[in-house]
């Protein structure tokens, strides 16, 4: 046979075996990323539990207006509190998240941005990323009453002042899984996914 037709006829064939082997690869990503579930946001060990009752600390807003973290809420809404930090590149790109979580859970949810350090960078913080629509405070003993080490990192305290999850926030995911736990009434969505696979193979 011409030497070039059994070179094309080769090379047909590994293409052939090539495109089965990146389907079969395709197929096991697939089934791979279905058996995955998805991971809430990250709880460290220290700091207040789930379930223990948060400290109460009154506070002043950039605005001036005084705020208190903790307590019971007379009009039983819940409160998220949001640490952020200028300097945070992740913060930033979850303000837009943050943005559209103040609107979707508007009818029980109310949200705080907490930080601490400079108070010119914090107004110019606030200024440029259009935040005047959250009550904002700069708070160092805030920080330090949750152990907050890492940023963003966030907390829900129901209408009793009562701390329902806590964790920290990387994405949207993140963050929507704390409403999660929250609902469900579990201290994180890993605790809730445990315990489901627990009592199905009970």
């Amino acid at each position: 046979m011409n030497p070039l037709l059994v070179s094309n006829v080769l090379l047909w064939i590994l293409v052939v075996v090539l495109a089965l082997v990146v389907l079969a690869l395709v197929r096991q990503v697939g089934v791979l990323h279905e058996r995955i579930t998805p991971v809430g946001a990250l709880m460290l060990a220290k700091g207040l539990k789930v379930g223990e009752v948060a400290p109460t600390i009154p506070l002043e807003a950039l605005s001036g207006s005084g705020l208190t973290i903790g307590g019971t809420r007379p009009d039983g809404r819940s409160l998220l509190v949001m640490f952020v930090s200028p300097t945070c590149p992740v913060c930033k790109a979850l303000l837009p998240v943050l943005k559209s979580s103040r609107k979707a859970e508007a009818g029980w949810l109310d949200i705080v941005l907490a930080s601490d350090g400079d108070l010119t960078e914090q107004r110019a913080f606030v200024a440029e990323h259009g935040l005047d629509a959250f009550p904002y405070v700069v708070s160092s003993p805030l920080g330090v009453s949750y152990q907050v080490s890492r940023l963003p990192y966030a907390v829900i305290l129901d209408h009793e002042g009562i701390l329902r999850a806590r964790g920290i926030i990387n994405s949207r995911e993140h963050l929507e899984s704390l409403f999660e736990a929250k609902r469900l009434g579990v201290a994180s969505m890993q605790d809730f996914l445990e315990g489901h696979r627990h009592s199905t193979t009970a």
